[in-house]
């Protein structure tokens, strides 16, 4: 197991990113955090996590539909 040095609990990374510790919860349930694991009813995510576009803001949306949607009938 990975030492538990090496993990933040959401409500830290929340302070870190500037968003919900609740936000940070939906991140990691969603697998948008990698690395992150659930340890009972605790999410920890890794020191080094970097932190996902959020899906609600219109530059997240721009760089979600840069990928190809085409439909090859």
């Amino acid at each position: 197991m990975s030492d538990l040095i090496d993990f933040l609990t959401v409500k830290e990374v929340g302070e870190k990113w500037n968003v919900s510790g609740r936000m940070v919860t939906i991140y990691c349930k969603d697998g948008r955090i990698e690395g992150a694991i659930k340890k009972g009813n605790l999410w920890l995510v890794p020191i080094d996590a970097k932190k996902p576009a959020d899906g609600r803001t219109s530059g997240a949306k721009k760089t979600k539909n840069k990928t190809d949607h085409s439909c090859n009938l």
